[in-house]
């Protein structure tokens, strides 16, 4: 439930609001907005009597939330949230950020190599499990809190932020000592405990789609992020799993402009997981890029056939050079921009 507040209310009159919610045993939330402010109330078992509410001064009506997720939705809020991850890097507004990098941390050299190219390239942040979560147990796992160091060493170098992705409660505390932003990726979308545990540590998060995860399944999943108090998400479309074989996943465009109808976050795309083919990976690009990815998560390896995970999908520094140039051109068409790579 949204009580709409009028133009202009008072400090006082909130505050009031609020008072009484909390009185009558909800949570509220008040939201100031850029033309009047909204107090959002949590836990309303359908018992609370909205009368009472509506009497009090400048309280101009009340909207009822309809969907099973309330704070991520657009009822909830209409003005689009910004997710900050570092200075000058930030998701939902006209630009549109490019995140790259390799699947995995390597190396010192090949990390920071990686993020040299990055940033050579207009990126404008850095990608890289330092933790991987693999379908083989004897695939390569990651370098765990060596990998952290390296990704350090590497915005030491260049400069820019780091993503990555946190598996466990433990880890994601390690990762938000050392990282921008916590990744949660589509294996964990609904480990339930890890989005609780990262909705407290009060870092931004990028929630990636489960692998056969509805948008609504998506959106539930943020909002035990935000129901912890981290408003700070941004969504990830990545593919999900279809009965085809042609390509690793269905990489799902319609969830872009579906999710911002729906909701006030920001939604990104990850084309190297939603097609699994490196020839596949820059006409999607430029697809999200058009029907409106507040963002872009690609995976870039120095040297692709060397990767230790996901080389088949990694572009090369050249290929990723030329993305970087199509992209801008094509945000560039639709209005929005492509940002430059941050001050090192």
């Amino acid at each position: 439930m949204l009580v709409v507040m009028r133009h202009g209310a008072s400090a006082a009159d909130v505050e009031r609001v609020v008072a009484i919610i909390t009185e009558m045993g909800y949570a509220a939330h008040p939201m100031p907005g850029a033309q009047r402010t909204a107090v959002g109330i949590v836990g309303n078992d359908g018992r609370i009597d909205a009368g009472r509410i509506e009497a009090l001064p400048s309280v101009v009506r009340i909207i009822h939330v309809t969907q099973p997720y309330k704070q991520v939705s657009r009822e909830w809020r209409d003005e689009p949230t910004i997710v900050t991850i570092a200075p000058g890097v930030s998701f939902g507004g006209i630009e549109v950020p490019i995140v790259a990098g390799p699947c995995s941390v390597e190396s010192e050299a090949q990390i920071i190599r990686a993020a040299q190219i990055v940033r050579a390239a207009g990126g404008t942040a850095l990608r890289g499990g330092a933790f991987k979560p693999r379908s083989s147990p004897y695939s390569f796992q990651g370098l765990g809190i060596e990998g952290l160091r390296l990704l350090v060493r590497a915005r030491e170098e260049t400069g820019l932020p780091i993503v990555t992705e946190a598996m466990d409660d433990e880890g994601a505390r390690l990762i938000a000592e050392y990282a921008d932003c916590i990744q949660i990726g589509a294996r964990n979308m609904q480990n339930y405990s890890l989005l609780k545990a990262v909705g407290k540590l009060g870092r931004p998060v990028l929630l990636k789609r489960g692998l056969a995860a509805t948008i609504a399944d998506l959106l539930l999943s943020a909002e035990y992020i935000l129901a912890e108090g981290n408003s700070q998400v941004i969504l990830c479309e990545r593919g999900v799993r279809t009965f085809d074989p042609a390509v690793r996943n269905m990489f799902d465009l319609t969830a872009i402009p579906l999710v911002h109808s729906m909701s006030h976050l920001p939604i990104i795309a990850d084309p190297s997981h939603g097609t699994g083919l490196r020839d596949m990976v820059t006409p999607m690009a430029r697809a999200a890029v058009a029907a409106g990815a507040d963002g872009i998560l690609v995976e870039m390896h120095p040297e692709p056939e060397r990767a230790l995970s996901d080389g088949a999908q990694s572009l090369y520094p050249d290929q990723f050079k030329a993305l970087m140039d199509e992209l801008r051109g094509v945000a560039t068409a639709i209005g929005r921009s492509v940002p430059s790579a941050p001050q090192a």
